[in-house]
């Protein structure tokens, strides 16, 4: 029985300190502007590992010698890894800064005026290359609606289609 308590102790263990890796994304679309508003929280000690492997070099993601550098570095891999098409046409977008909360930072993002039409495609590859087990989610808000409608993207599937009937 002890060998038993001993196993289910180190099995949680094992669970609780294996690492997961996720991020979130929200797009709404402004109803004045027409301008799509995208909110991405990424945990910014993975993010300043994708940052370091995709400009090879070492990036410090909370204190860099150059701000203004890293927001440019930040775009350059985003728009890598983040694209977003309506009715077969890539949406352009730019990216207005970012926060860091805690343990993650939000990436503020706005595109071009577009007609969210009845699907979007969405490409959300964000540091998949660094960790095979990354989960990118990404919710997608239409019009007034208070419940998204969500795709989970990772290794194999960076990219899908929603349709938002």
């Amino acid at each position: 029985m002890q060998q038993f308590y001993i196993s289910m102790i180190s099995l949680g263990w094992m669970v609780l300190s294996h690492p997961f890796y996720i991020s979130l994304t929200e797009i709404r679309q402004n109803p004045n502007s027409q301008r799509l508003e995208i909110a991405s929280k990424i945990f910014w000690d993975d993010l300043e590992v994708g940052l370091s492997s995709f400009h090879e070099q070492s990036i410090d993601f909370l204190n860099p010698e150059n701000p203004e550098l890293l927001q440019k570095q930040v775009e350059d891999y985003l728009k890598e890894n983040f694209q977003i098409w309506i009715a077969e046409k890539e949406v352009n977008w730019v990216l207005l800064g970012f926060e860091v909360e805690e343990d993650a930072a939000w990436f503020y993002i706005e595109s071009e005026p577009v007609k969210l039409e009845n699907s979007i495609r969405v490409k959300n590859s964000v540091l998949i290359e660094d960790f095979s087990t990354q989960q990118n989610i990404v919710h997608v808000y239409k019009g007034n609606s208070r419940s998204p409608r969500s795709l989970l993207l990772g290794k194999g599937q960076e990219t899908d289609e929603l349709e938002l009937k």
